[in-house]
């Protein structure tokens, strides 16, 4: 059987993030290291896949 991934989404200004069901609607994302950032903790890594809403609304 396989297995379905969740991706949240909690980034408002993201193309990608559907507000209501707080998930995003990409079927992948991309992941990858910040630069000089060898931390081993969450901010060592970016969603590379992120894409700025052009009509984000505040």
């Amino acid at each position: 059987m396989q297995e379905k991934q969740k991706i949240n989404c909690t980034v408002g200004s993201c193309e990608y993030n559907d507000m209501q069901a707080n998930s995003c609607k990409l079927k992948q994302i991309i992941v990858t290291p910040n630069q000089n950032n060898h931390t081993t903790t969450p901010d060592e890594s970016m969603c590379s896949s992120y894409k700025y809403e052009q009509n984000h609304q505040h």
